[in-house]
């Protein structure tokens, strides 16, 4: 695990630029550094040393036919597999090292990019020159678990790990693109392809960017997605999310005992590969369904006891540490618990801007990061279970939102929506004391909240696919962003697969594996760990994992009201059931009670109607209205919030630009 950065076409002092981005990227790398250049194209790189830990492992690292140098952020599980391959294919590669790069260089030389990305199983960004064509590759990982921005930077492309080592070149567009700010409002993240910065963008997931001669001098007016050209740069996928869908559904699985068995020995090798590494290896423990598989996997492929860890809290209600802390009883693991107070957490949040780089608005960012911070103490690796919600139908919405939509649809639109209006006409207030008279027999917490929530169901939801891009959108951008007509197109528009048919579970499922996985879920966590030089590894994304989890038929993943069933009986048969079965809870923490307690002085400058209204990007009245809708208790507008904070606070640590 690294970061790299890169500078194309820059007219002052190359290696200086680039040294200046590169050293931004220190927490990536720490271990050590390294510069290349040539007729103005410059590779630089960070490292952390996790395989091969001697000086051969360095990069930017050259070909032995020296035609191609690398600069590469990631891990290649498979490398010695990928070794042995290409002894059988006749490519007598005489090695310096044990390296997955030199494995990489090694692949690419005799296979070329787009083959050797195929054979690959792992994580990465890679920035590739050719010497011979004077050709620029960019490329990142199937599902997106390592970052890759690229864009324009005056007339010089740039592209790096995070953002704030390409700030450091001196012509870094520091203005905020208003289309992405919309997005962000929507969402709570930036979805790709897009950035905060106007001409800066994410490289998407699965995809190959080319550069055959010097960029255009300037960007384009909206960003280049993939099978497209701009000038000399062009974007292409060497793999489909879509494609591999396609196929999965074709070879479905029809007998239960042959697909969890299939699941089983799939995952018992995707784990056994990610424990590979020269450094100590250890594991994040919830005490839920993904995490204690996953660590349930590792314990038995090991005599030694894995190292796991928990992040609990001092307030009972989001203290899960007993859960963790009973599964690692059961599988004897050498488990770490630290229980952090509501100052510490607190602590985290002046943090964010600068770790996250660009406006990030996952709340559980904050425990993400502490439980990072503990790891790294014992261990340069960890596996998480992350994924697993995505792939194996873990999330609520896949459960209870087809039946919201079953029983709405037996409502006439015009009905619906006239329902929905007149609940909106009735005050919160009003709810809440109602709410009241009844709590014996209902006792139901903010009823007038609940009720204007459906009422937005009802307004305007008219299917499963609408619901879906209702419940994964925070603001009605329109309304808080100025200047801004309409929505700018995302990734969530593209093409489904065709396998899919008519399964709006399937298609729920598939647009978080596309958008929110990437964008949200796995940059959350490259951030928090990589902010302090820990390597994550997620054995769910796993290609074979990825595959297989497409050939599940859906009652093989949610059956009845419950999530994840192939992993569940998987799970059984190491840990006993009475330790996972318990409502789902997620990583949360009490910021919607903290915005009316320890964070309100706070929160409150940040969402003054001087402080909204700086270089008009947004519109102040309808934030202060829920505000103080919140502060009143009368409704719960924490995401909102948070969304608006994160932005205002990333704003002032970039000096209000």
């Amino acid at each position: 695990m690294c970061g790299l950065v890169g500078c194309y076409a820059y007219r002052g002092d190359l290696h200086d630029v680039v040294n200046r981005m590169s050293t931004a990227l220190v927490h990536r790398g720490p271990d050590a550094s390294g510069i290349w250049a040539e007729n103005g194209i410059a590779l630089a790189h960070r490292r952390l040393s996790i395989i091969d830990l001697s000086s051969a492992g360095a990069q930017p690292m050259s070909s032995a036919c020296h035609r191609y140098v690398i600069s590469y952020n990631g891990e290649i599980y498979n490398h010695l597999e990928l070794r042995k391959q290409l002894d059988f294919a006749g490519a007598s590669v005489d090695w310096n090292g044990h390296s997955d790069t030199e494995t990489l260089l090694a692949g690419i030389s005799h296979w070329g990019l787009d083959e050797t990305l195929r054979k690959t199983s792992g994580m990465f960004a890679l920035a590739l020159w050719d010497r011979k064509e004077h050709r620029l590759c960019l490329a990142r990982d199937r599902m997106g678990e390592k970052p890759l921005y690229w864009g324009w930077a005056g007339q010089e492309l740039v592209f790096g790990s995070e953002l704030k080592a390409l700030r450091h070149h001196p012509n870094f567009p520091t203005d905020i693109c208003r289309e992405a700010l919309a997005q962000y409002m929507n969402f709570g993240y930036v979805p790709s392809p897009r950035s905060i910065h106007p001409g800066i963008y994410k490289l998407e997931p699965g995809c190959i960017l080319t550069v055959t001669e010097a960029p255009p001098p300037t960007a384009p007016a909206q960003p280049i997605r993939p099978e497209m050209n701009f000038g000399s740069i062009s974007i292409r996928r060497y793999w489909s999310l879509n494609s591999e869908v396609d196929n999965g559904v074709k070879s479905s699985f029809h007998s239960e005992n042959e697909a969890v068995s299939a699941l089983d020995m799939t995952l018992q090798a995707a784990v056994g590969d990610q424990m590979m590494a020269d450094v100590p290896v250890g594991a994040f423990l919830s005490g839920g369904i993904d995490s204690s598989l996953i660590v349930s996997l590792m314990q038995t492929q090991t005599s030694k006891k894995v190292n796991t860890f928990t992040v609990g809290f001092d307030i009972a209600a989001y203290n899960e540490a007993e859960h963790a802390a009973a599964v690692a009883k059961h599988l004897g693991t050498n488990h770490t618990e630290i229980i952090v107070t509501s100052k510490e957490a607190l602590d985290v949040i002046p943090k964010l801007p600068e770790l996250y780089d660009e406006p990030f608005a996952d709340s559980s960012q904050i425990p993400t990061y502490l439980i990072c911070q503990i790891a790294r103490d014992h261990v340069t690796v960890a596996l998480s279970g992350d994924a697993g919600d995505e792939l194996f139908g873990g999330y609520n919405r896949y459960i209870w939102g087809p039946k919201i939509a079953r029983r709405m649809d037996r409502l006439p639109v015009k009905f619906r929506k006239f329902l929905g209006e007149a609940i909106s006409a009735v005050p919160v207030s009003t709810f809440d004391r109602l709410g009241s008279i009844t709590k014996k027999v209902m006792p139901i917490s903010r009823v007038g909240d609940k009720a204007h929530k459906l009422a937005e169901l009802l307004r305007n939801v008219e299917n499963l696919d609408e619901m879906y891009n209702h419940l994964v959108s925070a603001w009605p951008a329109l309304e808080v962003v100025r200047d801004i007509d309409r929505m700018p197109a995302s990734v969530l528009e593209d093409a489904l697969p065709d396998g899919l048919g008519g399964d709006p579970v399937n298609r729920m499922m598939l647009q978080d594996m596309r958008t929110y996985l990437p964008d949200d879920i796995l940059c959350k966590v490259d951030r928090a760990a990589m902010g302090v030089s820990l390597e994550t590894r997620i054995p769910f994304l796993d290609p074979n994992v990825v595959a297989l989890s497409t050939r599940l038929p859906m009652s093989m993943k949610i059956r009845g009201d419950q999530g994840k069933w192939a992993l569940r009986q998987i799970l059984y048969q190491h840990v006993p059931k009475e330790l996972i079965e318990r409502p789902k809870a997620g990583f949360s923490i009490p910021v919607g009670e903290w915005l009316r307690g320890p964070l309100r002085a706070w929160a409150e400058d940040l969402l003054s109607e001087e402080a909204l209204a700086v270089d008009g990007l947004l519109n102040p009245l309808p934030i202060r209205k829920v505000w103080l809708e919140h502060l009143s208790e009368s409704r719960d507008w924490t995401h909102r919030l948070w969304i608006i904070l994160m932005f205002q606070a990333w704003r002032s640590a970039q000096g209000g630009e």
